[in-house]
């Protein structure tokens, strides 16, 4: 049967614009993609999505052409389809487990979900599903939710359709976390966060922004104002170096900075917004992961005339989604393997003038699984570069867990949690890059909804003071 296609823009207008590449699926692309389901009875695509989506049933609704009836299903366990429809990577979860990937053509669930997700914001706004309320509302009690990410953002939700009064608090001045920051209107559209966000306010989350948690109020000070529990969802936003020569250079970048400033501070739409993006003719990227790809395809829709890619393994190890490095070699992303960095080289005035780097051979595994890269003698040399992107990594932010009395950590600062995602503190709760380390979207939505249901539980237990 006919696969439903995807369009992209032209390449032209991927290499000048920060409009979103792929342009999904048409309905009648989607309705044939939908008529390829198998309907499985045991559907193992629904055991490979980590939110546990009912796969099957969705995609029958659309079969059906039931529209409201695909994304009710969808948003029973995930409340940010068209962020996951966009970013997650089915192709290692449920197009993975799909029974037609053994003809190397499975179903393009994310795409699907995309469209459902998409129409529904379209043609009517978001559904507002049933909040499970109890007559006597005797459950109400008060949580906060620290950090809008797609953890917090998740939590939140299920927490609130349960019937129970949601704060939500983050630092920044716009809710979404990772999601607005991090992430490139290109391969995600602030719009469609937006959207989400809103579906989330509508099931009654109250949201303070501009909250520091940790700074401008304690969890302390949140407990004396009658807060219950309590759930940390404020990702791993510290940056990692490589801590070789030069990395305090002007021309060299983190990619939380660089990305923030595109992103966030919309420095892409400069002179509009006044929040210019300093970037030369000749950029290197060090990383291969999505957050590398996502600062190559920003520094040439920022004017950079070559873009490089530094990885110090082959392709094959790249932790980046197959579509992000398809997409980067297309708009002509130059790519540097099995070459590691050795030294960012200065102009003598304080600024980038080169990278100098070293190539490397792949010896036996490392404990990551994947084979170590071992430099070759004398094969020094330097890139022409003038400016650097450090996208190696982050790690956990203590600003608010170094406030938090009892609160157990791991050596690299993620907080410790049990099964249920209940910290060594009894009323607080955490999941996403905060517990697990950088991580998928999806993982984080997976650990948030863990943890939500074992705070109802823990809610439930407490006396409420409303």
């Amino acid at each position: 049967m006919e696969k439903g296609k995807i369009t992209k823009i032209t390449l032209e207008q991927r290499k000048t614009t920060f409009r979103e590449v792929s342009q999904g699926f048409s309905e009648q692309d989607a309705l044939k993609e939908a008529q390829r389901c198998l309907q499985c009875p045991k559907a193992p695509c629904i055991a490979g999505c980590p939110a546990g989506i009912d796969i099957r049933t969705f995609i029958g609704k659309m079969r059906e052409k039931d529209y409201s009836g695909a994304i009710k299903t969808i948003k029973e366990n995930n409340s940010l389809p068209g962020v996951c429809g966009r970013v997650c990577p089915q192709e290692e979860q449920c197009q993975q487990a799909c029974v037609l990937n053994k003809t190397g053509n499975p179903i393009q669930i994310g795409y699907l979900e995309r469209f459902s997700a998409d129409r529904e914001l379209e043609k009517s706004g978001p559904v507002v599903s049933d909040r499970s309320v109890s007559a006597d509302k005797k459950f109400k009690a008060k949580a906060a939710v620290i950090g809008s990410g797609p953890a917090g953002l998740t939590c939140a939700a299920d927490l609130c359709k349960s019937g129970f009064e949601v704060h939500l608090f983050e630092a920044l001045h716009k809710e979404g976390g990772v999601l607005v920051y991090g992430i490139p209107e290109f391969r995600l559209p602030k719009n469609i966060v937006a959207k989400e966000v809103e579906y989330i306010k509508s099931l009654g989350v109250q949201v303070h922004t501009d909250s520091v948690v940790g700074r401008t109020q304690t969890i302390d000070e949140l407990r004396k104002k009658g807060f219950k529990a309590f759930f940390i969802g404020v990702g791993a936003g510290l940056p990692m170096f490589l801590n070789i020569p030069g990395e305090n250079l002007n021309g060299v970048y983190s990619a939380n900075e660089f990305l923030t400033r595109v992103n966030l501070m919309k420095g892409y739409r400069f002179p509009e917004y006044d929040t210019p993006v300093a970037i030369g003719d000749k950029v290197a990227i060090i990383g291969a992961g999505n957050v590398s790809f996502d600062c190559t395809r920003c520094a040439l829709r920022l004017g950079a005339k070559d873009v490089y890619l530094v990885y110090r393994r082959s392709e094959q190890e790249m932790p980046a989604r197959n579509e992000e490095i398809d997409n980067a070699r297309e708009e002509g992303i130059q790519f540097n393997l099995l070459t590691s960095p050795l030294e960012i080289i200065s102009d003598g005035k304080g600024n980038v003038s080169g990278l100098k780097c070293v190539k490397n051979e792949l010896g036996e595994p490392d404990a990551s699984g994947r084979r170590r890269p071992v430099a070759v003698k004398g094969s020094e040399f330097v890139l022409d570069v003038d400016t650097v992107i450090v996208a190696v990594g982050t790690r956990a932010n203590p600003l608010l867990t170094s406030t938090m009395k009892g609160l157990e950590v791991s050596p690299r600062g993620y907080i410790k949690v049990n099964d249920c995602f209940q910290s060594s503190v009894s009323d607080i709760f955490a999941g996403g890059d905060i517990v697990s380390g950088s991580a998928t979207v999806i993982s984080a939505i997976c650990q948030a909804r863990k943890a939500a249901k074992c705070m109802i539980d823990f809610l439930n237990g407490e006396k409420s003071d409303n």
